[in-house]
């Protein structure tokens, strides 16, 4: 039995914000696991070109360009991968942005932008989504949180905001459609080496403070979100929903 517990052969998973990053980690670890992964961005040069790389190494992708917040523009989307790849068996709402400032300058428009990335975004392909998945009466959601779901940094409230949000409609979400065998979790990722991070990593005063902050001493490597992403997909995982995993060092364990 341990031997099927992981196995993801088969199955299909749409996964937003997908042509870099951690999404196309995301996206890697799942194809190399046998899922047909469908990409998804705005810009479909770079949707291209990730989608490229992951058919170099033999995996089975598919792209999809659609704003996650625009509903006018995920709804038809989502009926055609269904039409024409198949039926969603995994979301993963990766979709996100961050920019940082001090509170009491932040432009409404910056706020409106970031809530509408970070958090509209998950809702609106969501429930999109799960139409489908309510008929088949399965399915799984995988929200991307943050350790900032849970802690506060200096000059990134808003995005603690939307993570927080984030949070708490992953386990509404678990708890309206669990009914109908569908479950809904979320990965808190820590501080990872990526595109988005790279001037945090070459500053030595931050990557200071946080490798003396994190219990394992150190950045985390994108690809270290893989596993907990297969875990919450999976069999392995089929009585854990309404649940954030934390893949964070040990960051949100630190006083």
């Amino acid at each position: 039995m341990t031997s099927t517990l992981f196995d993801l052969k088969g199955q299909i998973a749409l996964i937003t914000g997908s042509s870099t990053g951690i999404g196309h980690a995301l996206a890697a670890g799942y194809a190399a696991a046998g899922v047909h992964v469908v990409l998804n961005g705005r810009d479909q040069a770079r949707l291209d070109s990730g989608a490229a790389s992951l058919r170099a190494a033999g995996h089975e992708i598919s792209t999809s360009r659609f704003d996650a917040a625009s509903s006018a523009e995920v709804g038809p989307e989502v009926e055609r991968i269904e039409a024409e790849i198949g039926p969603i068996d995994i979301l993963v709402n990766n979709a996100g942005m961050q920019k940082r400032g001090p509170l009491e300058d932040y432009a409404e428009e910056d706020w409106s932008r970031l809530m509408r990335t970070n958090l509209d975004s998950v809702f609106v392909v969501s429930k999109a989504v799960v139409k489908g998945m309510i008929t088949r009466r399965r399915g799984v959601i995988i929200n991307i949180c943050s350790v900032q779901s849970e802690l506060g940094r200096p000059g990134i409230a808003p995005y603690t905001a939307s993570k927080g949000a984030v949070k708490m409609l992953t386990k509404g979400m678990a708890i309206d459609w669990g009914k109908h065998g569908i479950r809904v979790n979320g990965i808190g990722p820590g501080y990872f080496d990526t595109e988005l991070n790279k001037a945090l990593v070459a500053d030595p005063a931050f990557s200071g403070w946080l490798t003396d902050r994190t219990p394992l001493g150190r950045w985390g490597k994108v690809e270290e979100l893989v596993g907990a992403a297969i875990f919450l997909a999976s069999d392995a995982g089929s009585f854990v929903t309404g649940h954030v995993l934390y893949v964070d060092g040990g960051v949100t364990a630190r006083l």
